[in-house]
């Protein structure tokens, strides 16, 4: 095993012993035939079903209704590139050389489905032993499940926002980067949301566009005084 890979497995919490899966899990389709896509898809079905599991048992009062966006809430796309973030996948990502070209190692889908191909190649490597790949997943997840409430079944703040302006015929929030800083791999988005409306500018920051455009959306919902609480 590379030191590369050993530095990897020690964010992961898992050292592969059959270093051509974790290959595999890394490989974007646009290097050819052998790229992750599979691996994805049996990742993303055991991730469901772990977090699933998990917050069944977390919150044993609750409808399934506000567990099935619980889980969305985990699983996202966003959520995910947020882990691959933290694994540093960017700086090992096999990619064509189109796709590096166009900064395909920070792009948010392909970290998202490079961390489920990881999940599938886990589950292989242990001859499908769940138990570990669930240790694995939950150890990920941890800071985040216990961050949970069921107040994290409202919809998200960009939603809001827009059913928000719509139910009173206002035009959509427009919104605009207006800033990018750090390293490629490594960066810090800043983007302004406007509402024309009231001519109220909200800002938000984050580590990709989509989150900074969340936390604008959220702070826009503030200057306009809608409660969380209120139906939308």
């Amino acid at each position: 095993m590379t030191n590369e890979y050993r530095i990897l497995g020690n964010k992961l919490g898992y050292q592969f012993k059959d270093t051509a899966l974790l290959d595999l899990a890394l490989s974007h389709r646009s290097v050819g035939m052998k790229n992750n896509e599979r691996l994805e898809f049996l990742g993303d079905s055991i991730l469901n079903y772990v977090i699933g599991e998990d917050l069944y048992h977390r919150f044993p009062d609750v409808q399934e209704g506000h567990l099935s966006r619980l889980r969305a809430r985990m699983v996202k796309g966003a959520t995910l590139a947020e882990l691959g973030i933290e694994f540093g996948l960017s700086e090992h990502m096999k990619m064509g050389a189109g796709e590096l070209k166009s900064g395909g190692y920070r792009r948010e889908s392909i970290l998202a489905d490079a961390v489920e191909a990881i999940i599938g190649a886990i589950h292989l490597e242990n001859n499908s032993d769940m138990s570990v790949c669930k240790r694995v997943i939950l150890s990920w997840y941890q800071s985040r499940l216990e961050k949970l409430s069921v107040k994290d079944t409202l919809k998200d703040p960009k939603t809001r926002l827009q059913e928000y302006l719509q139910s009173r015929k206002q035009a959509l929030p427009q919104y605009e980067v207006v800033d990018v800083k750090g390293l490629s791999h490594q960066q810090t988005f800043y983007v302004e949301c406007t509402i024309e409306s009231s001519g109220s500018i909200a800002k938000g920051q984050g580590t990709s566009r989509r989150i900074a455009e969340q936390v604008a959306a959220a702070e826009a919902l503030i200057v306009l005084g809608v409660d969380e609480r209120d139906s939308i």
